[in-house]
């Protein structure tokens, strides 16, 4: 199809699948090249079906033969598969195809990584494997027989059988195709095994190139927290005997979830203490966590088609927030999970990429693997469990479990569930399904004897394809405390559900401090008139983490804007409250880091775009460097003391307590750095044993223009590592000054070391050039172009990585002229490439018709 009219695939368009799918065996004998796949379906017809078509999908495949109960038959190749006419009574269906994974940089389908294979099947990659009905609600059980010479082989399910150069599962759980999994090669196992709450034995292997077997020791671990969590909360067990993970290097998502056969990026897999920092021991919990539960909540209960992605991402993404805040911190994890949905989900949802967690239409799936649908769409789960309460939440999902187990299903069915189990009518809620856009909720208030009245208007902006907005249901958590810090109303919920409400409170003594939105009990941006005043006191005497934290992050932006605007000077009654806050030794390490991490200095430009100003990239960078340099100056005689205590002595732990002081340890340090001129940076480079310490000493060095000896000794010490020196490269561009920051990221794109076709580090690099505000923004437009060229380059290489980076430009139009003519200019080159990919045409082309 050309470019300039590509498909549009709509969610009212849905119609099932003809034929049932009986049992599918796949024989794959793998050559680099050319791999031969001969695949054996049977089919029966759908008696009611609609349309009785037999299309199968297929793409970039050769057909060697066809086959329908053993005659040769010649179907009809069709852009996209191919059509056939069939039987109308149940037959067996045998096709020989072969693909080349060794040419396929795409990585979707079979690839190849490092001489290793691999697949990735999710959403659509399957049909680059054989010719097959390749949508979610097509659901089988699937033998695989590898012929080769790897010695390793494995897929999903139990293995049924193995010999000189062949090996053969059988995974006896219905799925669909985007579960299908393959992995052959050179591989050594960390192995472990988990007793289940029915007494079964599982055996766990985390499968690694020879070289990495000390770095799975945590990643195991993490697993069988994973499994126990589940079996505890959800009442959950696993369901196979055995459980696979495999450490791949090149993999454009994080992991995939595959039937007893997980796939994992390397980065999100591989730790250990000497070459991961606490954020990756932390991200990798995570992500274990993740693609585990998603073996009840993605796997055996699935997702209809691929409009229904935020049914079992959403959930999921929700299950291991969960995880990991009882693993960790509650509060801790509440704050991150915000901060990454403003810095991600927020933008996305107020500008051209603006999407419902459920969207009506898609022209290509991987594009809508956003952050809309992940975070957004876990933020609705915990909204649904804080309307229905704790106890009613869980009764729904058991009854979901029992009601949907081996089904492909929608948000309906999803819905209907707590319907059904609560009595509550969810109509109005399921507009946050289909709505797009982030709420805005307007707040006032009232005093008059005794009786304290809040009232809340809510609205959402227009957003692309939805100008008018329904009111939704919002629950807003509120708390009130009295004039000398004292709770004197716990959290509540009101329940939002008109475009204009009141609620009173009635009783008070005195005026109350409104604390709303604990919790950050809904994914609204609240908008309230308010003091400096009553931030810096909520920020000393909310008993809300969230609200405590959130009053602090307020009186940064104000402060920071000031700046910008006005050329203030940084608060002094901020300052003075963060002083505070950080010597507060009684104060969890994790949180104080928390708030000592500023604003981003692109949520400093949204701010300033929301309320009527044009952001000035530089000017915000300048205004940034001036505060942190003042918080420093007036912490010098605390600095060494809290840099002193909050240093973790002995072997290194990736525990959270651990974790949580050596993150304030290392935001102590990038303060002191800025007064001692390096001294105690450079000695903590030189001591480290862990990478945390190691990598905070030279993130400090560098950003003060320090750190090019320990810069080359960190490069030296870690270049045949392919993760570390990922840290390295983004490093270099995150901490290079705005005039300097295109022409870094240009010359380490001449590394020897850079290798576009690798997702993580092509991430490493134009992540970093994108997250670095005034350098990407630069009046030059450097950053613009550079990350232009790079995009039409990966695009005939890997379409999906290439398209999700074009997100970079999303937010062009809140800056000036000049910055938006640059911009534009350069969206429309890309537009322009001959052969541009449906999956970058479509991202660039909603981007600029903003």
């Amino acid at each position: 199809m050309a470019k300039d009219t590509p498909q549009t695939f709509y969610l009212k368009d849905y119609t099932p699948f003809g034929f049932d799918v009986e049992s599918v065996h796949l024989t794959f004998r793998l050559a680099p090249e050319t791999t031969r796949v001969l695949s054996r379906i049977r089919f029966a017809p759908k008696p009611d079906a609609a349309d009785k078509t037999f299309f199968l999908y297929g793409e970039e495949l050769q057909l060697i033969s066809a086959k329908i109960d053993g005659q040769a038959v010649t179907p009809e190749l069709v852009d996209g598969g191919l059509k056939c006419a069939v039987p109308s009574a149940p037959f067996t269906w045998e096709a020989e195809v072969e693909i080349n994974p060794a040419g396929n940089t795409a990585l979707e389908g079979l690839y190849m990584s490092n001489r290793m294979y691999c697949t990735q099947c999710e959403a659509e990659g399957f049909r680059k494997i054989t010719y097959y009905p390749d949508r979610p609600d097509v659901m089988s059980t699937f033998t695989v027989r590898i012929e080769g010479d790897e010695p390793v082989m494995l897929s999903n399910g139990n293995p049924v059988g193995a010999g000189e150069g062949w090996a053969e599962w059988h995974d006896p759980w219905p799925k669909p195709a985007y579960l299908f999994a393959l992995v052959a090669g050179d591989l050594v196992n960390h192995p472990g095994s988990f007793t289940t709450k029915s007494g079964k034995e599982v055996e766990l292997n985390i499968w690694v190139r020879p070289g990495d077997e000390n770095k799975c020791a945590f990643g195991m671990e993490a697993l069988k927290k994973s499994m126990k969590w589940d079996e505890d909360v959800y009442g959950l067990e696993y369901d196979l005997e055995l459980f696979n993970i495999v450490a791949v290097d090149d993999f454009n998502m994080g992991a995939m979830e595959n039937k007893g056969l997980n796939i994992f990026n390397s980065s999100c897999v591989l730790a250990s203490p000497e070459t991961s920092t606490d954020a990756n021991f932390e991200r990798i919990e995570a992500i274990i966590a993740h693609e585990y539960f998603h073996n009840w909540t993605g796997n055996r209960i699935t997702c209809r088609d691929w409009f229904q992605l935020c049914l079992k991402e959403g959930l999921t993404v929700f299950r291991d927030a969960q995880f990991t805040a009882d693993m960790r911190s509650e509060p801790v994890k509440r704050i991150d999970d915000v901060i990454t949905l403003r810095a991600r989900q927020f933008p996305e949802d107020n500008g051209p990429l603006a999407h419902p967690p459920r969207p009506e239409a898609f022209q290509e799936i991987n594009n809508f693997y956003t952050a809309t649908v992940y975070e957004k769409g876990a933020e609705v789960i915990g909204m649904l469990k804080r309307l229905v309460g704790d106890e009613s939440y869980y009764k729904a999902l058991k009854l979901y479990f029992e009601r949907h187990d081996g089904q492909a299903c929608t948000i309906e069915d999803w819905l209907k569930v707590f319907e059904d189990a609560t009595g509550r009518d969810l109509s109005q809620f399921k507009l946050w399904y289909s709505q797009a856009g982030t709420p805005r909720v307007k707040v006032t208030e009232d005093y008059a004897g005794g009786t304290y009245t809040l009232t809340f208007e809510q609205s959402t902006p227009p957003t692309p394809g939805q100008p008018d907005k329904a009111p939704r249901v919002i629950p807003m958590a509120v708390g009130l405390l009295s004039p000398n810090g004292d709770e004197v109303r716990a959290t509540e919920v009101l329940e939002l559900t008109e475009a204009k409400q009141s609620f009173t409170f009635e009783g008070l003594a005195s005026k109350p401090v409104p604390s709303i939105l604990r919790e950050f009990s809904a994914p609204v941006i609240l908008e309230r008139e308010t003091s400096n005043a009553e931030r810096a006191f909520l920020l000393a005497h909310d008993t809300d983490p969230f609200n405590r934290w959130e009053a602090g992050n307020a009186l940064a932006k104000e402060t920071r804007v000031a700046m910008v605007l006005d050329g203030a000077a940084p608060d002094a009654a901020y300052l003075d409250a963060l002083e505070k806050l950080v010597r507060d030794d009684e104060q969890d390490p994790a949180f104080r880091a928390l708030v000592l991490s500023p604003p981003s200095q692109s949520d400093i430009a949204q701010t300033l775009y929301e309320r009527g100003y044009t952001p000035d990239p530089q000017k915000i960078y300048d205004a940034a460097e001036t505060f942190t340099q003042t918080l420093a100056q007036q912490l010098e005689t605390s600095l060494p003391r809290l840099y002193a205590a909050t240093t973790v002595e002995g072997s290194y732990s990736p525990d959270a307590e651990s974790a949580g002081k050596r993150a304030l340890n290392g935001r102590i340090l990038s303060l002191l750095t800025r007064l001692d001129g390096g001294e105690q940076a450079a000695r903590q480079y030189a001591a480290a044993d862990n990478m945390t310490q190691q990598y905070a000493a030279l993130a400090a060095l560098m950003k003060a223009e320090k750190g090019e000896v320990q810069s080359r000794a960190f490069f030296e010490q870690w270049q045949d590592d392919r993760l570390v020196m990922d840290k390295w490269f983004a490093l270099q561009i995150a901490c290079a000054a705005p005039e300097k920051t295109a022409a870094t990221a240009k010359a380490l794109t001449q590394h020897a070391l850079f290798d576009m076709k690798n997702p993580n580090r092509f991430r490493a690099v134009f992540g970093a050039l994108a997250g670095n505000h005034a350098g990407f923004h630069h009046a030059s437009g450097e950053g613009y172009q550079l990350l232009a060229d790079n995009l039409i380059a990966l695009d005939k290489l890997n379409p999906q990585t290439t398209a999700r980076m074009c997100a970079a430009f999303q937010t062009w139009k809140r800056y000036d002229a000049g910055r938006q003519s640059l911009i534009r200019a350069q969206l429309s080159r890309i537009a322009g490439t001959e052969g541009l990919s449906r999956d970058t045409n479509e991202m660039v082309t909603r981007i600029l018709d903003a």
